[in-house]
């Protein structure tokens, strides 16, 4: 059975002090965590103590990103292998915001996955359309062919790690939210791309998220779809109270 997620991506947003005032806010007003799995992704200098603070709670910290490698001369790089040494146990990667603002491409993305998993964080892959595809053909199987590249070389043990983030990269942060259909369809279009490349089997064990302008106003809606296992929030994680009541939805 899948587990469904909330979990929220803070981009580079909150300080140390924010942080730690957000997650005592919020942690003993979760739900437990075999019914509904609860977590943060916040920068980097937030996490360790993010992760103390959560302590002894159901809240998972994760982080927004990582290298490839776990120590050497990369300048400002986070190292997997010490994120995992801190606490961390989940990442994300290939956010919409690395490939364009970073120039991050599909090979980088499946380095950093392999990595992650070599490391014993489970990596959150996101994946997106464009809105010109979106227009053009109102179809979203763009989608397709980004998950085949992000996740090339997986074994069927380590795809069971790996949670999907379906996130139009049109919908982030601009209010417009794909419709639950819309949503619905590009999960579902991933769920049958690890079908293909992996059975049935793997591919109803895989979590798909779905990211992009959520709001109290459309959890529901998009929670109530088979092949959509949680959210990824980005804006509407930001105030303690907003997020609870999307994780209590």
């Amino acid at each position: 059975m899948r587990v469904p997620i909330i979990a929220g991506n803070w981009k580079m947003n909150k300080d140390v002090q924010e942080a730690v005032s957000f997650v005592n806010q919020i942690k003993d007003h979760l739900p437990p965590a075999s019914q509904l799995e609860t977590a943060l992704a916040a920068p980097t200098l937030c996490l360790v103590p993010m992760v103390k603070a959560a302590g002894g709670s159901p809240l998972k910290i994760m982080a927004e990103n990582c290298y490839y490698k776990d120590r050497g001369a990369y300048t400002g790089e986070t190292s997997p292998y010490a994120l995992y040494q801190a606490g961390i146990h989940h990442v994300i990667l290939g956010h919409s915001e690395r490939r364009t603002y970073f120039h991050e491409t599909d090979e980088l993305i499946n380095k950093k996955v392999k990595a992650a998993l070599q490391n014993g964080l489970c990596p959150i892959v996101c994946c997106d359309d464009t809105m010109g595809r979106r227009i053009a053909g109102k179809k979203v199987h763009w989608v397709v062919s980004r998950i085949l590249a992000d996740l090339h070389g997986l074994s069927n043990d380590e795809i069971c790690h790996v949670t999907i983030a379906y996130e139009p990269s049109w919908a982030i942060g601009t209010g417009e939210s794909a419709d639950p259909e819309q949503a619905a369809e590009g999960c579902y279009l991933i769920r049958q791309t690890i079908s293909d490349m992996y059975g049935d089997a793997v591919a109803n064990n895989v979590r798909i998220l779905y990211g992009g302008s959520v709001t109290n106003a459309n959890i529901n809606a998009l929670m109530a779809k088979a092949d959509i296992d949680g959210v990824l929030v980005g804006t509407a994680s930001l105030d303690p109270q907003t997020f609870l009541q999307l994780v209590h939805h």
